[in-house]
Formats: C-alpha cells, sequence, structure tokens
C-alpha cells in the first residue's frame, strides 16, 4: 500500500467524526456496528474489522490475522459482555491474511458460515496449498525479467509459499456473497458491491439506511491498495480494475456516508476521496510515461511511482512494488502506448 502524495490536501477534505480505538477495544460507530481494531504482524500495524447487531446474534466482518494475540483478543472479547449474544456468521470482504486469516479458527470454534466471494474464496484455497512448496520457475523468471538481482530471488525462493502464515485452515465449505446482493443483517439490509484490481473480488458493503460504508481495501483515508500483477497471470491489467471499480463506487454510493475502511480511521468524503486517488493514480501513470521515453526495466520506473526507496533490503515493499509497477506498465500496454522487450532474461519497456 502506498502513501499518497496529496495527504495534506486529503485530510482538510476528509471528515474523522472519532479516534480509532486502542487494540482490542471496542467502539460504536453507529448504532448497531461496532469497531474492533486488531494488531497486526506487518508494517501496516493494525486492521479494524466490524461487529454488527443481527438481532439476537452478531454478524463479524472481517478477522485479523490467525495469531498467538489475535488469539487472545478474539478469545477475550467473545467471552465479555460486548458479545451477550452468539456469532451468526463471519463474512470476510477478501483473501488477503489480514482480512480472512482468523476467518477458520472463528466458524469452527462457534459453529458458522464464512460468507465470501466466490473468486476471493477459491483464490485463498490455492495459495495457502502453496505453502512448503518450492518457488516455481515461472515466478523466478516473471522476477528476473523485472530486473531483480540473483541475492533478491534467493530471498524470494526461501520466502515463498509463506502466504498461509497467517490464516488458520479455511472451512471446507462457505456461503457465497456476488455484486448486488442485499443481505439481511438485523434489521437493515446491506447491499454487496464487488470490484477487482486489489484482490479478485473484493466485496464491500453498503447500507443505506445506517448511511455506512463498509469499504475493506478499496478505499483507505490516507493510503492507496496495493494493486499488483503477479507471476500466476503477468499479463493482468488489474490497474484498469481497480480504477473502473473505485469508480463504479461514486456511482452506487452517495457521497453523505460514513467510511468504514479496514485501515486508519473512519471518514467522510467518500467521492472526495475517490476523486484523489484517481487523481494520483493518473499523475503517476503521467511520470511513468515522461520516463518511459528510453527504455526501463520495472525496477527502474519504482522512481517514478513511489515516494520513498525501493531496495532489496525490504523484500516485502520489492514485491509489492514491483507487482504495483508492472500494474501500470501493463495499463499502459493495454492502452497501446508502450510496448515490452524481452532481452537476455530482462524485460525493457518504452513508449511506442
Amino acid at each position: 500500500m502506498n502513501q499518497s502524495p496529496n495527504s495534506i490536501t486529503e485530510l482538510e477534505q476528509l471528515q474523522y467524526p472519532f479516534e480509532t480505538p486502542d487494540f482490542g477495544e471496542v467502539l460504536e460507530v453507529v448504532p448497531g456496528v461496532r469497531l474492533l481494531r486488531l494488531p497486526l504482524p506487518y508494517k501496516l500495524d493494525s486492521i479494524n474489522v466490524w461487529a454488527l447487531d443481527d438481532g439476537d446474534c452478531w454478524t463479524l466482518v472481517d478477522t485479523g490475522t490467525w495469531t498467538d494475540r489475535s488469539v487472545a483478543i478474539w478469545d477475550r472479547l467473545l467471552t465479555e459482555p460486548f458479545f451477550d449474544r452468539p456469532l451468526k456468521r463471519v463474512v470476510a470482504t477478501h483473501m488477503h491474511p489480514d482480512h480472512v486469516g482468523m476467518a477458520g479458527f472463528l466458524t469452527r470454534k462457534y459453529g458458522v458460515n464464512l460468507c465470501m466471494p466466490r473468486l476471493e474464496y477459491l483464490t485463498c484455497r490455492t495459495l495457502v496449498s502453496d505453502t512448503g512448496c518450492d518457488a516455481p520457475e515461472d515466478a523466478l523468471r516473471f522476477y528476473r525479467e523485472a530486473g531483480w538481482s540473483p541475492a533478491a530471488l534467493d530471498v524470494y525462493k526461501a520466502r515463498f509459499g509463506g502466504y498461509g502464515k497467517f490464516i488458520y485452515k479455511l472451512p471446507d465449505s462457505y456461503s457465497r456473497i456476488e455484486d448486488g446482493q442485499k443481505i439481511l443483517i438485523g434489521n437493515h439490509y446491506c447491499e454487496v458491491i464487488t470490484g477487482a484490481g486489489h484482490s479478485p473480488e473484493h466485496a464491500c458493503l453498503y447500507c443505506s439506511e445506517l448511511k455506512v460504508l463498509i469499504s475493506g481495501d478499496q478505499v483507505l483515508p490516507r493510503i492507496s491498495p496495493n494493486v499488483s500483477v503477479y507471476p500466476t497471470e503477468p499479463e493482468a491489467n488489474p490497474m484498469a480494475e481497480y480504477l473502473t471499480s473505485i469508480e463504479t463506487l461514486l456511482t452506487r454510493v452517495p457521497s453523505d456516508v460514513l467510511v468504514l475502511p479496514s485501515h486508519q480511521d473512519c471518514f467522510f468524503g467518500l467521492h472526495e476521496r475517490i476523486k484523489k486517488i484517481t487523481h494520483s493514480q493518473n499523475m503517476a501513470i503521467e511520470r511513468l510515461r515522461n520516463l518511459l521515453t528510453k527504455s526501463q526495466r520495472v525496477c527502474d520506473v519504482f522512481v517514478a511511482l513511489f515516494n520513498r526507496p525501493i531496495t532489496e533490503a525490504d523484500p516485502i515493499q520489492l514485491q509489492f512494488a514491483t507487482g504495483e509497477a508492472l500494474a501500470c506498465l501493463n495499463y499502459l500496454i493495454y492502452k497501446k502506448e508502450v510496448r515490452r522487450e524481452v532481452k537476455a532474461e530482462v524485460a525493457w519497456y518504452s513508449l511506442c
């Protein structure tokens, strides 16, 4: 996830009605919607998950990663007076470990269903199955062509298969949610709005009666979600999918909702934030165009896209940056503005 270069302007435009609670604490943001903040073992160190009043039960949206700390917090929360009613179901907005990591633990412990989009569930199952496997040659070629050094490739091989490290075994069945579906939660309907780019079929939940949007990672207040190309689909165009997805939110969700994001603070100003994300991405693409007047490798274009150095010293950020740079390059390839040529196992990009 990338820090927006226009964050100061955005902070002036967005309104933050309350402070995010401490880890393991609970805050009611609107009647029947409670925020729980959980720690993450990453540089992005916390996630917001949501407990929705479901009549005589509770529905959870997202779960945090599977760690000893998360288990301890959930075990405490689910036995405190806050959870004075049983758990009914767990909804996962998408497949990433910070969102679905504890889903298998919670659904098995309390005998409830996991609800999530089909592509998210199946893709997660596929990626978890790589645990303990060797890095495939296709993946090594993918990063070699991006300009990674032999040392960076060795680190990647050592880390490969770690996706499932923070995901408790998923349930063997699930309940599908899909775009346009309206889910009755308590006395209110939540409309599912799916989008792509950050993940294959990311689900947002919009409740018109409560005037809230659970936005997951699709819209965040001060950072943008990572939008990447991966070795499994090297010719994908996720940046176009992401920009189309957030444009859809402009037409399907009004501007005055309270946005409940997965990271950082709840805010008002959905349309302003989406327009700023789009503008920032378009500016980054323009900087990329200017750089590609001469042939460049993927690792050479980081300077145009990110406002901090990307080095091999941080392998996670190197992988994220590589994927997002490729998303921008593929976006321009699909627009027939850029061509790609592989020479001596390295891909070079230049304007057509």
